[in-house]
């Protein structure tokens, strides 16, 4: 039996698999499922199994898992193909008899109203559909969906968003790690949903607050239509597909659907949630 990361040499993954040999868990009991055996060969080196497979490629999932395995499944990147994607290794886990997969899914779950949220839904109902054992890990915002994007910010003095006065729950990428992490390695997780999310919501105009003051630069927020953000962020460059999942996101924001604080973060990884505060501190250095 193997604890595996799939996605493993992902910002979520090498997170996932950095905590996993944090926790003790010997290397030679991770497995690290990754579509390029290069990138992942510092695991390797470690003594991490490393297991070549790609989420596209049906056939090659064929050997990614064994019978007893415990599985993370962290969801594609690739909005609007990540269904199938999804459906794949969901088939392989099952043909393999692994003995818990665990889905990165979205905030809310079926509640989940907007756009971004639809592949996430139906990979649960797929999960659910397998017979398998499951946990579904419903992670909220990532602080990293902002501080990443400090540059921009700071250049315009603006925090440019449709999603009005709503508040989002966010936690750290490295917070979410940790939530897997005491999933893959615990006890009593299988067949429940653990909706995640930060301590503290936040507003959009909270946020550029602490910017301009951790900064000591000038930055507000600008509350912009939806017709309008969407304008900003073609005009950015991003694709117009791309751009309508943001604004729906923001919109989902305004709307309180990225807000809901339950606790399962922090009980399941036995500590308080990073503040955004302290991703901001990071972000600029």
């Amino acid at each position: 039996m193997s604890l595996v990361v799939t996605g493993a040499t992902g910002q979520l993954g090498r997170l996932v698999v950095e905590g996993l040999l944090d926790a003790g868990v010997p290397a030679g009991e991770i497995a690290a499922v990754v579509r390029s055996k290069e990138k992942a060969a510092d695991l390797a080196e470690r003594g991490v199994e490393v297991r070549v497979a790609d989420y596209s490629v049906p056939e090659s999932l064929a050997g990614a898992f064994r019978a007893g395995d415990r599985v993370l499944l962290i969801s594609g990147s690739e909005v609007g193909r990540r269904l199938p994607q999804h459906q794949a290794v969901i088939d392989a886990a099952k043909a393999a008899g692994v003995a818990l997969l665990a889905y990165t899914g979205v905030l809310g779950g079926p509640a989940a109203d907007f756009a971004l949220a639809d592949e996430h839904k139906a990979t649960e109902q797929a999960i659910l559909d397998s017979g398998l054992p499951y946990t579904f890990l419903r992670n909220g915002w990532y602080h990293e969906n902002y501080t990443a994007n400090l540059a921009p910010v700071l250049a315009h003095g603006a925090v440019v968003a449709n999603a009005g006065d709503g508040r989002v729950a966010s936690a750290s990428r490295a917070d979410y790690a940790a939530a897997a992490v005491a999933v893959l390695t615990g006890e009593g997780h299988e067949g429940r949903a653990y909706e995640l999310s930060g301590d503290a919501a936040w507003s959009l105009a909270e946020y550029a607050a602490e910017v301009a003051r951790q900064s000591g630069k000038d930055v507000v927020y600008r509350a912009v239509t939806p017709e309008e953000n969407r304008e900003v962020l073609l005009g950015a460059g991003l694709p117009a597909p791309f751009a309508d999942i943001l604004v729906g996101v923001d919109t989902a924001i305004g709307q309180g659907l990225l807000a809901h604080r339950s606790g399962d973060l922090a009980r399941l990884i036995g500590r308080p949630t990073t503040p955004l505060a302290d991703a901001v501190a990071e972000a600029l250095k």
